[in-house]
């Protein structure tokens, strides 16, 4: 496909209407003007309406076809929200209109929103607090792992150590470090937690326990009881990672089982925009004893309904994010939960659960699956006989991709060879989990007659199997002009 700029015809132009018609000069100053036009393609106004939408074509999202992508849930989201965001009252709002002397009047909205966000997230997990300010999810696991700092710093606790599970999302490892700790690898037995294993690791440094409930391999902590037992007996929080909340959504709120801090991936759980690097959001919610370290502002409500926003906390972490988090994704994810209320809710991780369960039956017998039990969420599959005959997880993943679907998270975790990690969401019907298992099924009966043409998949998209190394390491960012 030919980019923009090799499209352009020298003297062709869109029509611009009559208001915008004004030229640069009518309005700047002469010293901020250019002293020669920018080399922008010339293009008419149907030229570049059918450039974008090709483009936008050639796109893979979850919009257009099925994404059963583990542990990363990407998820059908409902338009109406988007509506909800895109009204005037909160997109024309100035982010520092809440701090000009007597605007209050006008961010009285959106501050209630946000105060009622929390509340509502607060109900949902079982926490005391939350602060909306983490604007992804390790960005959520980094104010945690700051907060959990700042609680021990000041109650004159010498803690070093963070445990992280050898199936833990990589970010957990890395936001511990970022926030000072060394972390410390605790080993799995049949796929969860082993509790004689956290026990040998405890020790008076330990400031905290980093934990998925659902785990990564879609599988529920049995031994939860006594893994929060063991972490509190020394003084240590137990960390939830809200990546897999929507396998419990209400269900089970991790605050009344002994989690002292949870961050949540709106945009995993509450069904906001995630694909193409974000936006995205990671509110944290902490039990009473941390409360006082959350990061400013923080949205007050005053005896006579008005809400202001808060700086007097002498114990706060500070600032994390600009302004007061990604707005407009809280916002799609405050009216994704007043449109399903609780007993919505419960059916997203009702039907969550259903379909995964119900792939992992269908597909037991085409590929191994190593904890072979009832799980939650997703699932984790191997391809270790298919790689016997030179077809990895890789290739089977490339070969989805033909087939208009997009591959699971493969590789991921790590203690699963040949990994193919699926997560169906609630969202997608059973006649498209059927034509996906349709579509693998297919693919791996291939594999076995002929395994070349499944290594040389995909051979249908618009750009075929990649030097991935070389994509990476040689990008080309600019067109050369």
């Amino acid at each position: 496909m030919k980019t923009v700029f090799d499209k352009s015809v020298p003297g062709r132009l869109g029509t611009v209407p009559g208001e915008a018609r004004r030229k640069a000069a009518d309005f700047l100053p002469a010293d901020l003007l250019r002293a020669a036009p920018p080399r922008l393609p010339e293009l008419g106004e149907l030229d570049v309406v059918r450039h974008y939408t090709e483009l936008s074509l050639r796109n893979f999202g979850v919009d257009g076809n099925f994404y059963p992508l583990g542990s990363c849930t990407m998820k059908y989201n409902p338009k109406f929200t988007e509506c909800a965001a895109a009204l005037p009252g909160f997109t024309d709002l100035h982010p520092l209109t809440a701090q000009l002397k007597g605007a209050g009047q006008y961010t009285q909205g959106a501050l209630e929103v946000m105060y009622d966000l929390e509340r509502l997230l607060c109900e949902i997990t079982g926490m005391c607090d939350f602060t909306l300010h983490p604007m992804a999810g390790a960005h959520g696991e980094l104010t945690g792992s700051m907060l959990i700092a700042a609680y021990h710093r000041d109650k004159g606790n010498k803690k070093t150590k963070v445990l992280c599970p050898d199936s833990a999302h990589g970010t957990n490892p890395a936001s511990a470090t970022i926030a000072g700790f060394e972390v410390v690898n605790i080993a799995s037995r049949d796929g969860i937690i082993d509790p004689d294993a956290l026990a040998e690791a405890l020790d008076d440094e330990v400031a905290a326990l980093m934990m998925t409930c659902p785990n990564t391999l879609g599988l529920f902590e049995r031994n939860l009881p006594r893994i929060v037992e063991l972490v509190h007996s020394v003084d240590a929080l137990l960390y939830y990672d809200g990546a897999n909340l929507n396998a419990i959504l209400g269900k089970m709120r991790v605050g009344d089982v002994g989690f002292d801090v949870v961050h949540l991936n709106l945009h995993k759980t509450f069904a906001t925009p995630h694909g193409g690097g974000g936006p995205g959001a990671g509110p944290v919610g902490v039990c009473g004893r941390l409360r006082d370290y959350l990061p400013i502002s923080r949205v007050k409500k005053l005896e006579d309904g008005r809400f202001v926003l808060s700086y007097d906390h002498p114990k706060s972490i500070g600032y994390m994010s600009p302004f007061y988090g990604n707005f407009g994704v809280l916002l799609k994810a405050y009216a994704y939960i007043l449109r399903l209320g609780r007993e919505g809710l419960t059916r997203v991780s009702e039907n969550a659960v259903l379909a995964a369960n119900y792939l992992r039956k269908r597909l037991e017998d085409k590929l191994e699956i190593p904890y072979n039990r009832t799980c939650m969420h997703e699932f984790v599959a191997s391809a270790v006989r298919q790689a016997e005959n030179g077809v990895r997880a890789l290739d089977i993943a490339k070969a989805l991709l033909d087939r208009g679907i997009h591959a699971p998270t493969i590789y991921f975790p790590l203690i699963v060879k040949e990994c193919l990690m699926v997560e169906p969401t609630e969202t997608e019907s059973k006649q498209t989990l059927d034509r996906f298992v349709d579509e693998l099924t297919d693919i791996l009966a291939l594999a076995d007659a002929d395994p070349a043409a499944v290594q040389a998949a995909p051979v249908h998209t618009p750009v075929g199997r990649l030097d991935e190394t070389k994509a990476a390491r040689d990008m080309v960012l600019t067109h050369d002009l």
